[in-house]
């Protein structure tokens, strides 16, 4: 499944042998997402699984330098 418009989208991506995903092109463009970047994964059982950018996190919580990992 694909669909993409301006500011969203719906991409499938396949979990791997190891576990893995790749980050669809749209979003890596959409949230500028680049090569050595972290992601945070984010869950909860209700509403299921969310990446954020690893700085967008810290900036919303406020910075913990010592909590970063």
């Amino acid at each position: 499944m694909k669909t993409v418009l301006e500011d969203r989208f719906i991409v499938s991506v396949k979990v791997g042998p190891k576990g893995q995903i790749t980050v669809p092109v749209e979003a890596r463009k959409l949230f500028h997402i680049k090569e050595g970047d972290t992601l945070m994964v984010m869950g909860d059982i209700n509403r299921g699984i969310a990446l954020l950018k690893a700085d967008d996190f810290y900036k919303m919580m406020g910075d913990f330098p010592n909590e970063r990992h």
